[in-house]
């Protein structure tokens, strides 16, 4: 009887460890990366990265051609980047251009002919889905893609103020063109597709060019999770007042709060 009691109490703690470590543990694939997303996140913010950031042969990654859809590129290309849909739960640094070649851009105007294009009446979600003239439609695929206000590239104090924030990104195969005066950026090219990541670390660069911006550290996520979040767009990231100024490399030790409103 006695045995009988201490096999029972062998079995039930055996099964109360399984149990534990089934809740603690998470999907990891072949490189034991984790697969898991965490909690989902209930805003994402909707920004434009380019191949200053994000491309094949990039450092500090080396990303192949396959990693990053360099083969499938096209004009409203949307599919999640290959390495970010294989990687969820992977910590990587991302570098982010120099002053004047930004690799990343805050969308802060949403144009009325976005809301307009379809096929909803959401004009950031009319981009995301390549509607037409947003990257797709039969003719003209771009022809809503040029001039668009307030496009605003991100410098160290803008990244640092994205710290602990959910993007959701749309990538092009080329450079985000960008003019001054009044500020307006090109949103044309080919496009590698979609990520989404957690910001967890900008620090300045002291392995690049005098005018290199901050490496960033980011949490990869899957697209999926960004896209049911809602989508809010950066309303303050600071404004370059020219390609050269303010030579905004090191991020500063303190940063204004980030301001996010619903992308319309």
């Amino acid at each position: 009887m006695t045995n009988l009691i201490q096999n029972s109490r062998t079995i039930l703690l055996a099964c109360s460890a399984f149990i534990l470590l089934t809740i603690a543990a998470c999907d990891k694939d072949d490189s034991g990366n984790c697969n898991c997303d965490g909690d989902p996140p209930t805003e994402a913010v909707f920004l434009v990265i380019d191949e200053e950031s994000i491309d094949n042969g990039n450092e500090p990654n080396d990303f192949s051609d396959t990693d990053v859809n360099d083969q499938l590129a096209e004009v409203g290309l949307r599919d999640a980047l290959s390495y970010f849909q294989k990687n969820v739960g992977k910590t990587i640094d991302l570098y982010t251009g120099q002053v004047g070649d930004e690799g990343w851009h805050a969308l802060k105007t949403i144009p009325n002919s976005w809301k307009n294009a379809g096929p909803t009446d959401n004009g950031s979600k009319n981009f995301i889905a390549a509607g037409p003239g947003l990257g797709g439609g039969e003719d003209d695929k771009e022809v809503l893609l040029d001039k668009i206000p307030d496009v605003t590239p991100l410098r160290a104090t803008g990244l640092k103020m994205l710290i602990g924030k959910t993007v959701l990104a749309i990538v092009y195969d080329g450079d985000v063109s960008i003019n001054y005066s009044p500020l307006n950026g090109s949103l044309q090219g080919e496009n590698l597709g979609l990520v989404a990541f957690d910001v967890v670390e900008v620090t300045e660069r002291t392995d690049g060019s005098t005018s290199s911006l901050p490496r960033v550290t980011i949490k990869i996520r899957s697209v999926d999770s960004a896209l049911s979040a809602s989508l809010v767009l950066f309303a303050n990231a600071p404004v370059p007042q020219s390609s050269s100024e303010p030579f905004d490399i090191a991020p500063p030790a303190t940063v204004p709060a980030a301001q996010f409103v619903p992308a319309p």
